[in-house]
């Protein structure tokens, strides 16, 4: 690492030991390790905006696969929702699936007249057959104790397997995607990935017999003891009282130093993974075909396919941090995905660290969630201290402090205008 690297590394250490001193340990801690998964995000589409130029703000719908995989593999199956209608809603699903593969079956074999009439039948036909089976089994399976299942569940595996296996259920759906947007420009890439991402929410959302939608599937294994068994246990008591702590600050501590120790090993992993491809030939590939396509087809570089691999490789990152995060949460929110919020702040944590760079993209998910967190009871006590001569009545006074909840998102665009202005290309630029 380079001394800039070191510097601006340790001041972000800093930082959030600061908030440790000056807050609290569990807000230190907290920002450490949603700091961390940020930089997973960060490190994802760094992968795909610095090594191939392909603009993706179709973000948190990944992160969100990332948390479905997170309940279909880890959350106990509902036995009574299964017995009532849940091999209906599997065979609905074969059926549609089934009926899609017969259509570009007979799209492909057939031509003329007869093809388009084949295909409309198929669909058509299809389409019914499908909504009767599958209706009739998410009606039952949604009206199985809907206040608190109505759904199917999961599998019921340790939550660690999920890490992977949302890594692969977003790598599947960039690879669909991939293959029908990777052939257009830029800015018709970003609306496609936009409008698909917004689809796989509203699936999410809607669709009770899979997530519970916005009644959320709360509960989830995790892969560290609870607090209040933590308490419990003498040992971890004694062990306590001699660092000085009580019962309660010391198990949470120790939780979330264990879910810190987890998403560091992940980005550990992950970091050196992208080091070594930015440095071997496909990454220098990539890098040539970013900078010029023009010159690297008439090289017989596969341009399309390498865009389409990389596109993978960087949502495949996107669905491992999102199934962290969902782990770290306990619970899927689907109405806490919101992409254009959440997708502006990766992107933004992506262009101050420095596009191009991993460690760069690191270091800008660390200090952009440090300041998204700290940024709102900072402005708070600034507004406090300028409305302070102000009269209770004051319709400044209100108005300032109102605008506190707005701070956030005016310090996002603040650091962004800076960074852009006096550091275009990141505070770590792409060596």
């Amino acid at each position: 690492m380079t001394s800039r690297e070191i510097i601006l590394f340790a001041v972000v250490a800093l930082l959030i030991l600061g908030s440790g001193f000056l807050q609290s340990w569990n807000t230190a801690l907290l920002i450490l390790n949603m700091g961390l998964i940020s930089a997973i995000m960060s490190l994802g589409v760094n992968l795909q905006w610095g090594f191939a130029g392909l603009f993706n703000v179709g973000i948190m719908g990944f992160v969100a696969l990332g948390g479905l995989a997170t309940v279909l593999v880890s959350a106990p199956p509902v036995a009574e929702a299964w017995a009532a209608g849940g091999l209906r809603v599997l065979g609905g699903l074969l059926v549609g699936a089934g009926v899609i593969a017969a259509a570009v079956i007979a799209w492909g074999r057939l031509a003329g007249r007869l093809r388009g009439l084949v295909v409309f039948v198929l669909i058509v036909a299809g389409f019914f057959i499908f909504r009767a089976v599958f209706d009739a089994g998410v009606d039952a399976v949604e009206a199985i104790s809907p206040a608190t299942t109505g759904y199917l569940g999961g599998l019921g595996l340790p939550v660690l397997i999920a890490w992977p296996v949302g890594g692969l259920l977003a790598a599947g759906a960039a690879w669909l995607i991939g293959k029908t947007a990777l052939g257009l420009r830029s800015d018709y890439l970003a609306i496609a990935t936009l409008g698909i991402a917004e689809i796989v929410i509203a699936i999410m959302k809607n669709e009770d017999w899979l997530t519970r939608g916005v009644k959320n599937v709360i509960g989830l294994p995790r892969p560290l003891p609870y607090e209040i068994d933590l308490q419990n246990d003498p040992g971890f008591v004694e062990r306590a009282a001699g660092f000085g702590l009580d019962p309660t600050t010391a198990s949470t501590l120790f939780v979330k130093l264990g879910y810190g120790a987890l998403f560091a090993a992940v980005l550990v992993v992950l970091l050196t993974l992208s080091q070594l491809a930015l440095r071997s030939p496909w990454g220098r590939m990539m890098r040539a075909i970013r900078d010029n396509e023009t010159a690297a087809r008439a090289m017989g570089k596969d341009v399309t396919g390498r865009h389409l691999q990389i596109f993978i490789l960087g949502s495949a990152i996107c669905g491992i941090a999102g199934a962290m995060m969902t782990t770290l949460d306990g619970q899927l929110t689907p109405s806490s995905y919101q992409p254009l919020r959440y997708t502006f702040l990766v992107w933004v944590m992506v262009i101050v660290g420095g596009s191009g760079n991993n460690l760069g993209a690191v270091l800008g998910g660390f200090l952009i969630w440090f300041l998204w967190v700290e940024v709102e009871p900072i402005g708070s006590a600034l507004m406090g201290l300028i409305t302070a001569g102000m009269s209770d009545g004051s319709w400044l006074k209100g108005h300032l402090l109102d605008s506190v909840a707005h701070m956030r998102l005016l310090t996002m665009g603040l650091i962004l205008l800076l960074v852009l202005r006096f550091s275009p290309r990141g505070l770590l630029p792409e060596r």
